[in-house]
């Protein structure tokens, strides 16, 4: 209601300017009536303005600007070849309007070309600076990231799209139990990140409005930022790769950092539960590696050193087999 009485009152004093001050030496009421025209005409543009993403508005603008000085320097061009004045002047008009339009067209359907964060990337030295990663909804949700980030070994700037954090903001919201508890461990995990001093969170409004799923989304973003994906989606990971981006997965990195094991070490063990077979004991290592232990059922409860007899690589992750000796 405030609003509409605040436009109200801008159409009523751009009136009275038209009536007081007549433009184009037009009588008193008739500039009364263009003025309002035009006050009307720019309050319907401020409220589309209003439903408008201001990524579109800046784009849309800068890209009218850029298509009128493409305009003018190639209608000045062309204007020096011609030889009549009225087809100097026609080519000059032609490229005055028409440039500016495909500037508009272009910053309306393709805004992230014209962003910031685009443009500077023309000017900038590709050696210079730190390389942005993309996180997706599941390494956000798994949380390992945070702990990555705590230790440094991250380095850049980390971009959470708009609609990555919809998509979380979704799931936080789900019916579902489950399912809400993820979303709002993700929602945590990202606070901590924006409040971490060893990284600096983004949060971009780049987006891709033809684009339905949010992995063809994420990848598309990757390739205008020119950014690396972070994830453990096993389908992404593989997805990004035909496209040439580079993926960084918490999972293949999980699994690279488990300790190298050889037949003959020793190591300590708590032992957890029984095994399958006779007198057999399971561990765990802290990275959640099965040490399958012979010769320690009855150890059950107790750290133990044992022998490592054979590592199986399985689908899942590594196997380790031992042997516990009492006169150890």
């Amino acid at each position: 209601m405030g609003m509409f009485i605040f436009r109200v009152l801008v159409i009523s004093l751009v009136t009275l300017g038209g009536y007081f001050y007549p433009p184009f030496r037009l009588s008193r009421e008739l500039g009364a009536v263009a003025a309002f025209v035009l006050g009307v005409v720019f309050m319907v543009l401020e409220i589309r303005m209003r439903k408008t993403h201001f990524k579109v508005i800046w784009s849309a603008g800068f890209g009218m600007l850029i298509g009128i000085l493409l305009g003018w320097m190639i209608g000045s061009i062309y204007q020096s070849i011609v030889h009549t004045p009225e087809m100097a002047a026609f080519i000059r008009i032609f490229f005055l309007v028409i440039m500016p339009y495909f500037g508009l067209l272009i910053g309306v359907k393709k805004p992230e070309w014209l962003e910031p964060a685009s443009l500077a990337r023309l000017f900038r030295d590709r050696s210079v600076g730190r390389s942005h990663k993309l996180l997706d909804t599941s390494v956000i949700i798994d949380g390992r990231i945070a702990d990555l980030c705590d230790t440094a070994f991250i380095e850049g700037p980390l971009v959470v799209p708009q609609f990555v954090l919809k998509e979380l903001q979704l799931v936080a919201d789900s019916p579902d139990a489950m399912k809400r508890q993820r979303g709002r461990r993700g929602l945590d995990v990202l606070d901590h990140l924006q409040k971490s001093s060893q990284i600096t969170v983004i949060i971009s409004d780049l987006d891709f409005p033809d684009v339905r799923d949010v992995d063809s989304k994420l990848i598309e973003s990757a390739k205008v930022l020119e950014a690396k994906i972070i994830t453990n989606d096993f389908n992404l990971n593989k997805v990004a790769r035909i496209h040439g981006i580079q993926v960084l997965n918490v999972n293949e990195l999980a699994n690279a950092l488990r300790p190298v094991v050889l037949p003959g070490e020793s190591m300590n063990v708590f032992i957890l539960k029984e095994g399958k077979e006779k007198d057999q004991g399971v561990a765990y290592l802290d990275d959640g590696t099965m040490v399958v232990v012979d010769n320690s059922r009855r150890m059950i409860g107790q750290t133990i050193t044992i022998t490592v007899t054979s590592v199986l690589q399985t689908t899942v992750g590594k196997m380790i087999f031992g042997r516990y000796t009492e006169d150890r």
